[in-house]
């Protein structure tokens, strides 16, 4: 299938309904998912609001397993501006400082590939989460203008990179 990718055992496949409560508890702020979900995603939440605010099934939504089978990751994928846009990705808690993050935005990109016939990624990120935005640099992510659109400007960076082999 087009949207499963398995690397040294490591798991990424669309998102059950499954995943979603697990999920939920990654979050312990309003602050953690406004990070991850934007100023508009509802805490506290419920399942119902949770599944509607993420755009659950409106999104390619992909959850990433360990080779022990855990939930490790999540991440989300859709055309924006005509880029591959990578959305919502978060590490589990216990699994962050492990290069997970890295591995779960490759997985990502590589599908995103598959579905997407496009030139490039694209993602936003908190200007203070310092982490991700190491993650991203260390991916050949760069900043570029915000887009004109988009709330956030002064909290977040608009980051793109080429997909290689393509342009």
């Amino acid at each position: 299938m087009d949207d499963v990718l398995e690397i040294n055992s490591w798991r990424l496949a669309r998102a059950t309904d499954n995943d979603i409560d697990e999920l939920m508890t990654w979050f312990d702020s309003k602050h953690s998912v406004d990070i991850w979900g934007g100023p508009n995603f509802r805490y506290p939440f419920e399942r119902a609001n949770f599944v509607e605010d993420s755009h659950w099934y409106d999104m390619a939504t992909f959850s990433l397993r360990s080779p022990d089978k855990a939930f490790s990751g999540f991440g989300q994928l859709y055309e924006r501006d005509r880029r591959i846009h990578l959305a919502r990705l978060i590490v589990h808690p216990q699994m962050r400082g492990q290069r997970t993050g890295k591995r779960l935005s490759r997985m990502l990109m590589t599908v995103g590939e598959r579905l997407f016939p496009l030139d490039e990624y694209s993602l936003f990120v908190f200007r203070d989460n310092t982490p991700a935005l190491e993650c991203y640099r260390a991916l050949g992510f760069e900043k570029q203008d915000y887009p004109p659109d988009q709330v956030l400007a002064d909290v977040c960076f608009y980051m793109t990179r080429p997909v290689a082999g393509r342009s």
